[in-house]
């Protein structure tokens, strides 16, 4: 597993998630783990595990 550290978009506060790095392609919604809101992950990681790209959004 890969833990990713960003600030909530909602409460600021510093938190992690965990990324599956056999999943290369993720869009999944959580709820932070301080104030509990709604949050959604796109990652994409390369074959070896490395995150390319980690964007947090306001989920639609």
């Amino acid at each position: 597993m890969i833990e990713q550290f960003f600030d909530c978009p909602y409460c600021w506060q510093r938190i992690s998630i965990l990324l599956d790095p056999s999943e290369v392609e993720l869009d999944t919604i959580e709820d932070c783990e301080v104030c509990c809101r709604p949050i959604r992950f796109k990652v994409h990681l390369n074959l070896e595990g490395q995150v390319l790209d980690f964007s947090v959004l306001p989920p639609h």
